[in-house]
């Protein structure tokens, strides 16, 4: 009998021992049955069309696989905070799903400016920053090791543009009007490398503050220039007030934007003013459903009661499926580690999209898709 209740006590011991070593190297944000991820971005202000719409849409894919047992039996929750579109609400809110909510990565944060506040705190916490609603350069050249990105780059979008202008239109005189601030920027030089590529110069630059729709100043810088066109870089309060009152006071160029400036929510503001706006995607059409992924999300989107469909949400869709997949490739014991590995080695067609990453290259998605506005719709026109 006491044989037997030392080997008992033994086995008590042992068992606890491997709990506390498991409980020792365990992931902050993963246990046995959850997956903790964190999400900051604009729910509230004038871009609060963006940031609502990329939460809709990985919300309804996250919650479709939590509701078919989740990953290696994890459910995914993902911890959302709003930052309105500012920096300093955006590293704040960062700090907190690291430091207190111990989420397990970041994803899908909205802007430039709001990226660029939370990677820096992200990179220090060693934490994987994923999926940014954002084409910015300083997220993928040189490849930071924690950040991931889907969606093509505004260097690729702007090619695109100025591609179709000169080459298609037989357009020479190309101007920008850009928020002032990181985004702007970022925007900015991508325009200039697509311009300098062509032996080409900036026709003209207007300006305008993060969050308002202050344009006239903007407005008369450009009308200075007289460009045939005008690259805008702004979000879609900022841009349809732009169009409009640029129209209004005579500057009536060919008007372009890039793909942040959230279609659908620009398309409504601006009414017949938007008719004949170019916009690039990073995305197919949320219309498409020649694209598998494109039908399973329509599907899924009616499946969660939500019969709106819009680019924003299916990149947020979109974005949810290629992290489910990547935490898959990275096993039951899943950490950081573990998911930066799987996703350095990741090379698939998820129904009917191309998704690559690799040590060098942290962009999954590569092509670019023009389209216009046409009949209060985005039309596709072509694709790089």
């Amino acid at each position: 009998m006491l044989t037997t209740a030392k080997n008992l006590l033994f086995e008590i011991v042992g068992v606890a021992l491997l709990c506390a070593c498991a409980l020792a190297h365990a992931e902050n944000g993963v246990s046995a049955t959850e997956i903790r991820i964190g999400m900051a971005n604009a729910l509230s202000g004038p871009a609060k069309g963006l940031g609502s719409a990329v939460k809709k849409g990985s919300e309804v894919y996250f919650n479709k696989v939590n509701a078919t047992g989740g990953v290696e039996r994890r459910r995914i929750l993902l911890l959302s905070e709003d930052d309105g579109y500012e920096p300093t609400r955006a590293a704040g809110a960062t700090r907190k799903l690291i430091e207190q909510d111990n989420v397990f990565a970041l994803f899908g944060f909205v802007g430039t400016p709001t990226s660029q506040a939370a990677e820096s705190i992200s990179s220090k916490a060693g934490v994987p920053f994923f999926g940014a609603f954002t084409g910015a350069e300083f997220l993928r050249s040189p490849v930071k090791q924690l950040v991931f990105n889907v969606r093509a780059s505004y260097v690729s979008e702007a090619e695109l543009q100025v591609e179709h202008l000169v080459k298609d239109l037989g357009i020479k005189r190309i101007g920008i009007f850009i928020q002032a601030d990181a985004y702007g920027l970022a925007g900015k030089d991508a325009v200039l490398k697509a311009l300098k590529k062509r032996n080409m110069e900036l026709a003209g630059e207007g300006r305008y503050q993060r969050n308002t729709e202050e344009i006239d100043a903007g407005i008369a810088m450009l009308k200075a220039e007289k460009p045939e066109a005008v690259i805008m870089v702004c979000a879609y309060k900022a841009c349809a007030a732009f169009v409009k009152q640029a129209k209004e006071s005579g500057l009536r160029p060919t008007f372009l934007s890039l793909s942040f400036i959230g279609t659908e929510d620009f398309i409504k503001v601006a009414g017949l003013n938007g008719e004949g706006v170019y916009i690039t995607q990073v995305v197919p059409s949320p219309d498409d459903v020649s694209v598998p992924l494109v039908r399973q999300y329509q599907a899924d989107m009616r499946g969660a009661g939500i019969r709106h469909f819009d680019y924003a949400s299916l990149e947020g869709y979109i974005d949810a499926v290629v992290f489910v997949a990547a935490v898959k490739a990275a096993g039951p014991n899943l950490t950081r580690e573990s998911l930066v590995a799987a996703l350095n080695r990741m090379n698939m067609n998820i129904d009917g999209l191309e998704i690559s990453f690799g040590e060098t290259d942290h962009q999954g998605l590569k092509q670019v898709h023009l389209t216009k506005v046409q009949n209060g719709k985005a039309v596709p026109i072509s694709k790089l």
